[in-house]
């Protein structure tokens, strides 16, 4: 399958590229820091092969600058419309842009393709009352003849550091709302799906949107470290794991001025109680632990489950965990998960149930690799006796941890023994014990009878401790993209003369 061109799935306008100042630019081949990208589902195919141009990080940011002002200066309503034509742009390349993550992330093409819809749906949502009523200025009566006045301004220059496991949603709810309030972006993608931010800059570019409001460097780790450390900079919007976020921190000790919005990982947690549906609360739990092959940073990864329904509950998760269809993502097949992301990430996720087995846990059903061409894996279900908050991280594939546990206090002592905070779930009919959980449980997103995977874009979607920094996304991500200025309009011109002071109008009257 060729790289670019032609009209092969998922085929890029041009060579792989960055997109600078409202330009392609080819980037090189055969350079020591090469990447390069391989199907999952058939790792005997390159979709994409380039070097780095360290360089264009600066050049982009130089551009995203010079770009600022007079994008910010425009109104609202013009920057919306410009949205518009990026969504539909978007809307025409659905396909191309499905197909596109397939090939590189792997995911079930039906799934890219939900995904892919979702770009347009964002600037949709970013319109909305729910989003745009939180930066809408308004004024107040301060006296007589002076009224006190907020409004927003956009902070500058973005930079963009998006996910892997979904390549254009995520970084795109961070990039939409950013354009929309008057910055500029410079986005740097994941090295694993480069080609489907190359095909985002082709939309921007359809789209007609000025040159240098929005640009895209590739590359890795170096690329990553020369844009988050960058002086040109007013803000970072970052979605990916907790090592990462934390070196952006450390990049920015320096720079309490710039925000940093972080949309970090997952350890969550599901309860299932003995009020339970046992059907809804199994089929939910499997579905979020093992959506897009375990790769969601909401997927369940630990559930608590009350000893008296123990045994059935466990029956219905493990026979769903071990039946699972498991295929490439192009595939007929009406397949439920697809190939993990690539073979490191297949050794990390089997490595990972080996650590557990050596820790004690019990492996309920064990993972292997499959015995089929590319990075394909089967789910796990480790039982472990109790969850602790200094052996706990995050396995990012589809393993779920269970535990028993004999009441709620217990449940909620396992829900909370962990440093992440992303997302959490209850299954009960008792709306005590859903009140008493949202109560005390320590996560963004608490869910009731829902798995822990899945979230409404008009909802906030964040989390506390190893799992953000207090910069929910989705509705709630324009709250980072812009910050409240306050304004003292005076329309008189009887200034009061404080005690102490004087005035004569003889000072003036050579005016």
């Amino acid at each position: 399958m060729s790289q670019h061109g032609g009209t092969s799935r998922g085929a890029l306008q041009s060579s792989p590229s960055d997109f600078v100042g409202g330009r392609f630019i080819a980037l090189p081949s055969g350079a020591a820091d090469e990447i390069v990208v391989r199907d999952p589902a058939d790792p005997s195919r390159v979709v994409w092969s380039s070097g780095t141009a360290l360089d264009h990080v600066d050049a982009a940011v130089r551009a995203a600058r010079s770009a600022l002002p007079a994008w910010a200066r425009l109104s609202i309503d013009e920057r919306t419309a410009a949205l518009k034509a990026y969504a539909a742009a978007v809307t025409t390349h659905v396909d191309r842009i499905a197909d596109r993550i397939t090939l590189e992330m792997g995911k079930l093409r039906s799934e890219s393709i939900l995904e892919a819809k979702l770009l347009a749906e964002k600037v949709a949502i970013t319109l909305d009352e729910i989003s745009l009523s939180r930066v809408r200025g308004y004024d107040v009566p301060v006296a007589a003849t002076r009224v006190g006045r907020c409004r927003f301004k956009p902070h500058g220059v973005m930079a963009v550091l998006g996910p892997f496991n979904f390549p254009a949603h995520l970084p795109n709810g961070h990039f939409v709302p950013a354009l929309l309030l008057g910055n500029t972006v410079v986005f740097k993608p994941s090295e694993k799906t480069p080609g489907v931010a190359q095909i985002l800059a082709e939309c921007v570019a359809e789209a007609g949107l000025p040159a240098g409001v929005f640009n895209v460097v590739q590359g890795g780790a170096a690329t990553a470290r020369a844009l988050v450390a960058h002086d040109g900079l007013d803000g970072i919007l970052f979605t990916g794991s907790w090592p990462v976020g934390r070196r952006i921190l450390e990049a920015n000790l320096d720079r309490p001025g710039r925000i940093v919005a972080l949309e970090l990982g997952g350890s969550n947690p599901a309860v299932v109680m003995p009020s339970a549906d046992l059907k809804q609360a199994a089929i939910e739990c499997a579905r979020s632990a093992f959506a897009t092959t375990g790769q969601r940073c909401t997927c369940t990864r630990r559930i608590l489950v009350h000893e008296s329904v123990a045994r059935p509950f466990l029956q219905a998760f493990c026979s769903m965990a071990s039946t699972l269809l498991v295929a490439p993502g192009f595939s007929a097949e009406p397949a439920f998960m697809g190939p993990i992301v690539s073979e490191a990430a297949a050794n990390a996720f089997l490595e990972g149930q080996r650590r557990l087995a050596a820790q004690g846990g019990r492996v309920l059903v064990a993972a292997t690799r499959m015995d089929r061409p590319g990075w394909f894996v089967t789910p796990s279900v480790v039982e472990v006796d109790r969850f602790d908050v200094a052996a706990d991280c995050e396995i990012f594939g589809p393993l779920a941890q269970v535990a028993v546990v004999r009441d709620l206090d217990a449940a909620i002592d396992g829900a909370n023994a962990t440093e992440f905070g992303l997302a959490a779930a209850i299954f009960t009919k008792d709306a005590g014990e859903f009140e008493r959980f949202f109560a005390e449980c320590r996560a963004g997103c608490i869910n009731w009878n829902t798995g822990t995977a899945g979230a409404s874009s008009k909802l906030p979607f964040g989390g506390l401790g190893k799992s953000g920094n207090h910069r929910p996304a989705a509705a709630f991500s324009v709250d980072y993209c812009a910050y409240p200025v306050a304004n003292m309009v005076e329309s008189g011109d009887a200034a009061p003369l404080p005690a102490g002071m004087r005035f004569d109008d003889a000072w003036i009257a050579s005016r």
